[in-house]
């Protein structure tokens, strides 16, 4: 099967099909429309062969449609019909999941986008799950109005960087991840990343897309194969073995 993955940023739309080594791109923003994007997609795909679609999408995405508009794109997302739109199989995910999904390499992850805002997910033996962290509140505002491209504008350097630790820091407490790929487009602005922590790439996303249709598996629900390392056992499970 030929898939044709659409990764949809905030500043950029990213394409790439089965077969092709070169990504292409079209810009994107605060007035693109899901249409618009549909319409420039098939456009920019011109001279390659597709059989299915997978598209990351930057906000909530239930029964293969965006629950809600995105923050930082134009309006018409919200319960698109992608399948009618591109005349083929689509399925549309969570960017951040799709990122995490690519960059898996089994046991416990958390993935964590730092880019426009803070995008999230995790996967626990093959299983992913989208997360919305980046809204959750944190000082006297959001995680991601201090982690996000708001946050590094406002703050500065410096302190976006403290920020960003601070925030992995109480994420992987919370969550006991065997480990965290950070990435994101402003991985690369940290001069270095916290202990368990390594930096992601962005043309992972793609990877993600293809593991989506690859043998026809539903990636969001059906186990992916483990790593042979021994997931590490959480505060609670200590407890309530040593109790008993």
């Amino acid at each position: 099967m030929n898939v044709l993955v659409v990764d949809v940023g905030g500043t950029t739309v990213k394409i790439l099909a089965t077969g092709q080594d070169e990504p292409r791109r079209l810009p994107s923003g605060p007035t693109l429309t899901a249409e618009q994007m549909v319409d420039g997609v098939k456009q920019l795909a011109s001279g390659w062969t597709y059989d299915a679609v997978a598209i990351g999408y930057p906000g909530p995405v239930i029964n293969n449609r965006p629950l809600a508009d995105p923050h930082n794109l134009g309006r018409g997302w919200m319960g698109y019909d992608f399948e009618a739109a591109f005349k083929c199989p689509v399925k549309v995910v969570n960017d951040a999941a799709m990122q995490a999904l690519g960059s898996y390499e089994g046991g416990k992850m958390l993935f964590l986008g730092l880019g426009t805002g803070l995008g999230s997910a995790m996967i626990v033996d093959g299983i992913v799950e989208p997360l919305e962290l980046g809204h959750l509140p944190y000082k006297r505002r959001t995680l991601e109005d201090y982690v996000g491209v708001r946050g590094y504008d406002r703050l500065g350097k410096k302190q976006w960087r403290q920020h960003v630790a601070d925030v992995i820091a109480r994420l992987m407490a919370a969550l006991e991840p065997e480990y965290v790929i950070v990435g994101g487009g402003n991985v690369k602005k940290l001069e270095e990343l916290p202990p368990g922590c390594r930096a992601g790439n962005n043309a992972k996303a793609f990877l993600g897309g293809f593991r989506l249709w690859e043998g026809s598996q539903a990636a969001i629900s059906s186990p992916l194969p483990r790593r042979t390392k021994q997931r590490k056992e959480s505060t609670h499970e200590r407890t309530h073995r040593t109790t008993h």
